[in-house]
């Protein structure tokens, strides 16, 4: 089970942290991953974090803004997204690959949460 939390309405410049609990499975050996669709719009990558957390990557539209990590202990991803902007609102999904390794395509993901939602006002 994939459940997505941290959603909500923030105005531009602020900050909100996403959190993605997994249950089941062996967390510490999977890369997780974020995703997000806007309106109207198709679902695109975000970030996307190595099985350790060690490693991590960003799509560039958020790089430098937003922070992926992972708490292999408490089987959690957290998206920390900071100066957010109108452009960032969307249904953010977190998303499990069950390997090791960082992928950036949605089609290397096995599991996904339900989303949860992210308004950013001007």
């Amino acid at each position: 089970q994939v459940v997505e939390s941290g959603g909500g309405l923030v105005q531009a410049g602020g900050s909100l942290r996403l959190s993605c609990v997994v249950s089941g499975g062996t967390f510490s050996n999977y890369a997780m991953g974020w995703f997000r669709q806007a309106p109207g719009k198709e679902r695109e990558f975000v970030a996307t974090v190595n099985w350790s957390g060690e490693s991590a990557f960003y799509a560039d539209s958020v790089k430098g803004r937003f922070s992926i990590s992972k708490d292999n202990a408490e089987n959690t991803v957290y998206l920390q997204m900071n100066s957010l902007q109108p452009e960032d609102t969307a249904d953010y999904y977190c998303a499990v690959e069950l390997a090791p390794t960082v992928s950036w395509s949605e089609d290397e993901y096995d599991y996904w949460g339900q989303g949860t939602q992210v308004t950013v006002s001007s």
